[in-house]
Protein backbone atom coordinates (compact mmCIF):
# COMPACT_ATOMS: atom_id res chain seq x y z
CA UNK A 1 0.00 0.00 0.00
CA UNK A 2 0.92 3.63 -0.63
CA UNK A 3 2.43 5.24 2.56
CA UNK A 4 1.94 8.87 3.40
CA UNK A 5 4.44 11.66 4.13
CA UNK A 6 3.23 14.55 5.79
CA UNK A 7 6.61 16.55 5.75
CA UNK A 8 5.44 19.16 2.79
CA UNK A 9 9.18 20.18 2.95
CA UNK A 10 10.28 17.39 0.49
CA UNK A 11 9.29 17.00 -2.71
CA UNK A 12 5.52 18.24 -3.63
CA UNK A 13 2.97 15.48 -3.26
CA UNK A 14 -0.29 15.11 -4.95
CA UNK A 15 -3.85 14.18 -3.10
CA UNK A 16 -6.57 11.86 -4.00
CA UNK A 17 -10.14 12.80 -4.09
CA UNK A 18 -12.75 10.20 -4.12
CA UNK A 19 -16.93 10.87 -5.02
CA UNK A 20 -18.92 8.40 -3.93
CA UNK A 21 -22.66 8.25 -4.80
CA UNK A 22 -24.98 5.30 -5.49
CA UNK A 23 -23.06 2.66 -6.54
CA UNK A 24 -20.38 4.83 -8.22
CA UNK A 25 -16.74 6.51 -7.42
CA UNK A 26 -15.18 8.94 -9.25
CA UNK A 27 -11.83 9.81 -8.25
CA UNK A 28 -9.50 12.60 -9.03
CA UNK A 29 -5.44 12.72 -8.78
CA UNK A 30 -4.83 16.06 -7.58
CA UNK A 31 -1.05 17.98 -7.50
CA UNK A 32 -0.26 20.14 -4.40
CA UNK A 33 -0.89 22.50 -6.52
CA UNK A 34 -4.33 22.19 -7.50
CA UNK A 35 -4.25 20.88 -11.31
CA UNK A 36 -5.88 17.53 -12.21
CA UNK A 37 -3.39 14.85 -13.05
CA UNK A 38 -5.68 11.80 -13.60
CA UNK A 39 -9.56 10.78 -13.16
CA UNK A 40 -11.11 7.45 -12.31
CA UNK A 41 -14.67 6.12 -12.30
CA UNK A 42 -15.76 2.53 -11.17
CA UNK A 43 -18.64 1.09 -9.89
CA UNK A 44 -19.06 0.40 -5.91
CA UNK A 45 -20.60 -1.63 -3.81
CA UNK A 46 -21.86 -2.22 0.30
CA UNK A 47 -19.59 -5.05 0.89
CA UNK A 48 -16.65 -4.65 -1.02
CA UNK A 49 -16.59 -0.62 -0.30
CA UNK A 50 -13.42 -0.27 1.16
CA UNK A 51 -11.17 -2.71 -0.60
CA UNK A 52 -12.79 -0.84 -4.00
CA UNK A 53 -11.97 2.36 -2.56
CA UNK A 54 -8.67 0.97 -1.67
CA UNK A 55 -7.61 -0.02 -5.34
CA UNK A 56 -8.77 2.94 -6.59
CA UNK A 57 -6.37 5.44 -4.32
CA UNK A 58 -3.31 2.19 -5.46
CA UNK A 59 -3.67 2.58 -9.20
CA UNK A 60 -3.66 6.56 -9.32
CA UNK A 61 -0.95 6.79 -7.18
CA UNK A 62 1.39 4.84 -8.59
CA UNK A 63 0.72 6.75 -11.75
CA UNK A 64 2.23 9.51 -10.31
CA UNK A 65 3.42 8.31 -6.96
CA UNK A 66 3.99 10.60 -3.56
CA UNK A 67 -0.16 10.31 -2.68
CA UNK A 68 -0.38 12.50 1.05
CA UNK A 69 -3.63 11.71 1.85
CA UNK A 70 -7.00 10.89 0.76
CA UNK A 71 -10.39 13.37 0.53
CA UNK A 72 -13.76 11.50 0.36
CA UNK A 73 -16.66 13.60 -0.44
CA UNK A 74 -20.26 11.78 0.37
CA UNK A 75 -23.95 12.94 0.26
CA UNK A 76 -25.49 13.81 3.18
CA UNK A 77 -24.69 14.96 6.65
CA UNK A 78 -21.19 14.41 7.65
CA UNK A 79 -19.24 15.56 10.95
CA UNK A 80 -15.66 16.30 10.36
CA UNK A 81 -14.64 16.68 13.84
CA UNK A 82 -15.62 12.76 14.36
CA UNK A 83 -14.92 11.90 11.27
CA UNK A 84 -18.36 9.79 10.79
CA UNK A 85 -21.09 10.20 8.49
CA UNK A 86 -24.00 10.97 10.62
CA UNK A 87 -27.15 10.91 7.56
CA UNK A 88 -25.84 9.10 3.79
CA UNK A 89 -28.49 10.64 1.31
CA UNK A 90 -28.06 7.43 -1.19
CA UNK A 91 -26.27 5.02 0.73
CA UNK A 92 -27.09 2.64 2.74
CA UNK A 93 -25.60 3.77 6.35
CA UNK A 94 -23.89 0.36 6.74
CA UNK A 95 -21.80 0.82 3.34
CA UNK A 96 -20.35 4.24 4.98
CA UNK A 97 -20.42 3.20 8.75
CA UNK A 98 -16.49 3.56 9.49
CA UNK A 99 -15.80 4.59 6.10
CA UNK A 100 -12.60 6.98 7.97
CA UNK A 101 -11.36 4.34 10.09
CA UNK A 102 -11.88 1.59 7.53
CA UNK A 103 -10.04 3.44 4.49
CA UNK A 104 -7.06 4.96 7.03
CA UNK A 105 -6.36 0.97 7.64
CA UNK A 106 -6.58 -0.15 4.38
CA UNK A 107 -4.53 2.03 2.54
CA UNK A 108 -2.37 3.52 5.22
CA UNK A 109 -3.15 7.56 4.40
CA UNK A 110 -4.46 10.03 6.39
CA UNK A 111 -8.53 10.64 5.13
CA UNK A 112 -10.68 12.97 4.95
CA UNK A 113 -14.37 12.85 5.49
CA UNK A 114 -16.47 15.82 3.57
CA UNK A 115 -20.08 16.31 2.53
CA UNK A 116 -20.41 16.35 -1.70
CA UNK A 117 -21.38 20.02 -1.80
CA UNK A 118 -18.91 21.20 1.00
CA UNK A 119 -16.38 18.99 -1.14
CA UNK A 120 -17.10 20.47 -4.68
CA UNK A 121 -17.46 24.06 -3.53
CA UNK A 122 -14.20 23.80 -2.11
CA UNK A 123 -13.35 22.46 -5.26
CA UNK A 124 -14.97 25.43 -7.09
CA UNK A 125 -13.66 28.20 -4.64
CA UNK A 126 -9.64 27.43 -5.32
CA UNK A 127 -9.82 26.27 -9.10
CA UNK A 128 -12.97 26.60 -10.63
CA UNK A 129 -15.70 29.14 -11.09
CA UNK A 130 -15.44 30.75 -7.28
CA UNK A 131 -11.36 31.64 -7.51
CA UNK A 132 -11.28 35.46 -7.05
CA UNK A 133 -14.06 35.11 -4.87
CA UNK A 134 -13.70 35.98 -0.70
CA UNK A 135 -16.83 35.00 0.26
CA UNK A 136 -18.80 32.47 -1.85
CA UNK A 137 -21.95 30.23 -2.16
CA UNK A 138 -22.45 27.00 -3.67
CA UNK A 139 -25.65 25.08 -4.72
CA UNK A 140 -25.21 21.20 -5.82
CA UNK A 141 -28.51 20.40 -8.24
CA UNK A 142 -28.78 17.24 -8.81
CA UNK A 143 -30.74 14.21 -7.20
CA UNK A 144 -31.02 16.22 -4.58
CA UNK A 145 -29.99 19.77 -3.45
CA UNK A 146 -27.31 20.67 -1.34
CA UNK A 147 -25.21 23.73 -0.62
CA UNK A 148 -22.00 25.38 0.94
CA UNK A 149 -20.94 28.61 2.35
CA UNK A 150 -17.31 30.06 1.97
CA UNK A 151 -16.54 33.10 4.27
CA UNK A 152 -13.70 34.73 4.23
CA UNK A 153 -11.75 32.18 2.25
CA UNK A 154 -12.96 29.29 4.69
CA UNK A 155 -15.56 26.57 4.21
CA UNK A 156 -17.82 27.64 7.22
CA UNK A 157 -20.11 24.50 8.13
CA UNK A 158 -22.20 25.81 10.94
CA UNK A 159 -22.29 24.85 14.65
CA UNK A 160 -22.76 21.21 14.06
CA UNK A 161 -20.90 20.79 10.71
CA UNK A 162 -24.43 20.83 8.66
CA UNK A 163 -24.52 24.15 7.20
CA UNK A 164 -25.80 25.13 3.83
CA UNK A 165 -28.58 22.92 2.89
CA UNK A 166 -30.66 24.95 1.26
CA UNK A 167 -32.50 21.72 -0.85
CA UNK A 168 -34.41 22.07 2.24
CA UNK A 169 -36.10 26.01 2.30
CA UNK A 170 -39.60 26.10 2.48
CA UNK A 171 -40.39 27.09 -1.39
CA UNK A 172 -43.85 25.89 -1.28
CA UNK A 173 -45.76 25.69 2.52
CA UNK A 174 -48.32 23.27 0.99
CA UNK A 175 -45.84 21.43 -1.47
CA UNK A 176 -45.22 17.63 -1.28
CA UNK A 177 -43.56 16.02 1.51
CA UNK A 178 -39.96 15.96 1.62
CA UNK A 179 -37.41 13.25 2.52
CA UNK A 180 -36.58 15.30 5.44
CA UNK A 181 -40.16 15.40 6.91
CA UNK A 182 -41.45 19.17 5.88
CA UNK A 183 -43.40 20.36 3.03
CA UNK A 184 -42.55 22.07 -0.25
CA UNK A 185 -38.68 21.98 0.24
CA UNK A 186 -36.64 23.52 -3.08
CA UNK A 187 -35.89 19.72 -3.82
CA UNK A 188 -39.50 18.84 -4.25
CA UNK A 189 -39.71 20.79 -6.96
CA UNK A 190 -35.89 21.59 -8.73
CA UNK A 191 -34.26 18.33 -8.03
CA UNK A 192 -32.90 15.75 -11.29
CA UNK A 193 -36.02 13.08 -9.87
CA UNK A 194 -38.65 16.08 -9.37
CA UNK A 195 -37.79 17.71 -12.95
CA UNK A 196 -38.81 13.73 -14.00
CA UNK A 197 -42.18 14.03 -11.65
CA UNK A 198 -43.33 17.52 -12.96
CA UNK A 199 -42.82 16.62 -16.72
CA UNK A 200 -44.35 13.28 -16.31
CA UNK A 201 -47.67 14.57 -14.50
CA UNK A 202 -47.49 17.86 -16.98
CA UNK A 203 -47.30 15.25 -19.79
CA UNK A 204 -50.33 13.10 -18.49
CA UNK A 205 -52.72 16.47 -17.80
CA UNK A 206 -52.13 18.49 -21.27
CA UNK A 207 -53.08 16.99 -24.61
CA UNK A 208 -50.68 19.75 -26.29
CA UNK A 209 -47.43 18.80 -24.33
CA UNK A 210 -47.91 15.36 -26.59
CA UNK A 211 -46.06 16.89 -29.30
CA UNK A 212 -42.90 16.45 -27.32
CA UNK A 213 -40.57 13.96 -27.67
CA UNK A 214 -40.45 13.29 -24.42
CA UNK A 215 -43.79 11.77 -24.71
CA UNK A 216 -42.37 8.63 -27.05
CA UNK A 217 -39.91 7.64 -24.06
CA UNK A 218 -41.35 6.38 -21.00
CA UNK A 219 -38.24 6.26 -19.15
CA UNK A 220 -36.96 9.26 -19.76
CA UNK A 221 -34.41 11.22 -17.05
CA UNK A 222 -33.73 15.08 -16.06
CA UNK A 223 -30.90 14.66 -18.58
CA UNK A 224 -33.07 14.37 -21.29
CA UNK A 225 -35.31 16.90 -20.63
CA UNK A 226 -31.82 19.08 -20.70
CA UNK A 227 -30.96 17.15 -23.75
CA UNK A 228 -34.75 17.96 -25.81
CA UNK A 229 -34.64 21.65 -24.14
CA UNK A 230 -30.97 22.40 -26.15
CA UNK A 231 -32.83 20.53 -29.38
CA UNK A 232 -35.38 22.96 -28.93
CA UNK A 233 -38.25 20.88 -27.52
CA UNK A 234 -41.21 23.60 -26.45
CA UNK A 235 -42.53 21.13 -23.54
CA UNK A 236 -38.67 20.75 -22.59
CA UNK A 237 -37.74 24.17 -22.82
CA UNK A 238 -40.84 25.10 -20.49
CA UNK A 239 -40.06 23.03 -17.90
CA UNK A 240 -36.19 23.50 -17.60
CA UNK A 241 -37.45 27.55 -17.34
CA UNK A 242 -39.77 26.82 -14.59
CA UNK A 243 -37.25 24.80 -12.60
CA UNK A 244 -35.21 28.05 -13.29
CA UNK A 245 -37.70 29.63 -12.14
CA UNK A 246 -37.86 27.16 -8.72
CA UNK A 247 -34.05 27.41 -8.27
CA UNK A 248 -33.94 31.54 -8.68
CA UNK A 249 -36.38 31.86 -6.15
CA UNK A 250 -33.49 29.87 -3.60
CA UNK A 251 -31.10 32.18 -5.04
CA UNK A 252 -32.75 34.88 -3.99
CA UNK A 253 -33.03 34.01 -0.62
CA UNK A 254 -29.51 33.30 -0.29
CA UNK A 255 -28.74 36.71 -1.59
CA UNK A 256 -31.05 38.11 0.80
CA UNK A 257 -29.65 36.56 3.73
CA UNK A 258 -25.53 36.55 3.06
CA UNK A 259 -25.49 39.42 0.84
CA UNK A 260 -23.13 36.91 -0.78
CA UNK A 261 -20.12 37.71 -3.07
CA UNK A 262 -20.53 34.82 -5.70
CA UNK A 263 -23.15 31.91 -6.23
CA UNK A 264 -21.75 29.54 -8.46
CA UNK A 265 -24.38 26.74 -9.32
CA UNK A 266 -23.15 22.73 -9.51
CA UNK A 267 -24.15 19.58 -10.20
CA UNK A 268 -26.09 17.66 -13.24
CA UNK A 269 -29.42 19.64 -13.17
CA UNK A 270 -26.92 22.44 -14.79
CA UNK A 271 -25.97 20.27 -17.31
CA UNK A 272 -29.14 22.52 -19.17
CA UNK A 273 -26.41 25.74 -19.20
CA UNK A 274 -27.66 29.00 -20.32
CA UNK A 275 -31.53 27.66 -20.44
CA UNK A 276 -31.52 27.20 -17.07
CA UNK A 277 -28.77 30.02 -15.89
CA UNK A 278 -31.10 32.90 -17.49
CA UNK A 279 -34.28 32.02 -15.79
CA UNK A 280 -32.48 31.61 -12.30
CA UNK A 281 -30.89 35.08 -12.31
CA UNK A 282 -33.61 36.54 -13.89
CA UNK A 283 -35.78 35.33 -10.87
CA UNK A 284 -33.56 36.18 -8.39
CA UNK A 285 -33.21 39.25 -9.31
CA UNK A 286 -36.66 39.93 -9.35
CA UNK A 287 -37.01 38.29 -5.98
CA UNK A 288 -33.87 39.80 -4.28
CA UNK A 289 -33.35 42.89 -2.97
CA UNK A 290 -31.93 44.88 -5.24
CA UNK A 291 -28.76 46.15 -3.42
CA UNK A 292 -28.00 42.39 -2.61
CA UNK A 293 -28.60 41.31 -5.88
CA UNK A 294 -26.36 44.22 -8.14
CA UNK A 295 -23.18 43.04 -5.70
CA UNK A 296 -23.86 39.07 -5.91
CA UNK A 297 -22.20 37.05 -9.27
CA UNK A 298 -24.63 34.35 -10.45
CA UNK A 299 -22.26 31.66 -12.32
CA UNK A 300 -22.13 28.06 -13.38
CA UNK A 301 -19.15 26.14 -12.05
CA UNK A 302 -16.33 24.73 -14.48
CA UNK A 303 -15.56 21.46 -12.88
CA UNK A 304 -18.62 20.06 -13.59
CA UNK A 305 -18.45 16.26 -12.33
CA UNK A 306 -14.97 17.09 -11.10
CA UNK A 307 -16.03 19.01 -8.77
CA UNK A 308 -16.35 17.12 -5.11
CA UNK A 309 -13.18 14.72 -5.68
CA UNK A 310 -11.09 17.87 -6.79
CA UNK A 311 -12.32 19.52 -4.05
CA UNK A 312 -11.93 16.52 -1.33
CA UNK A 313 -8.43 15.83 -2.70
CA UNK A 314 -7.90 19.79 -1.86
CA UNK A 315 -9.34 19.71 1.27
CA UNK A 316 -7.31 16.69 1.97
CA UNK A 317 -4.15 18.95 0.98
CA UNK A 318 -5.20 21.76 3.26
CA UNK A 319 -6.36 19.67 6.20
CA UNK A 320 -2.15 17.65 5.73
CA UNK A 321 -0.87 21.10 5.85
CA UNK A 322 -2.32 22.57 8.92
Amino acid sequence: MLRSQLDMTTSPHNFIGIYVSGTQARAALVSHDGALLETRVGEVTPKELIPQLAAIVEELGSKRGNVAAIGVAIPGLVNRQTDRVIAPRDLPPTMVEDLHGQLMRATGLRVELENDANAAAYGEYKVGAGRGARNMFYMMIGNGIGGAIILDGKLWTGASGFAGEVGHITIDSEGLECVCGNAGCLETVASAPSIVRRARERLYRDNTSSLSRLALNKSFTADDVAHQANEGDDFALMMIERTGKYIGTGVATVINLLNIERIVLGGGVMDAGSLILNPIIQEAKRRAFQPCFESTEIVASKLGLDGPPIGAALLARDAASD
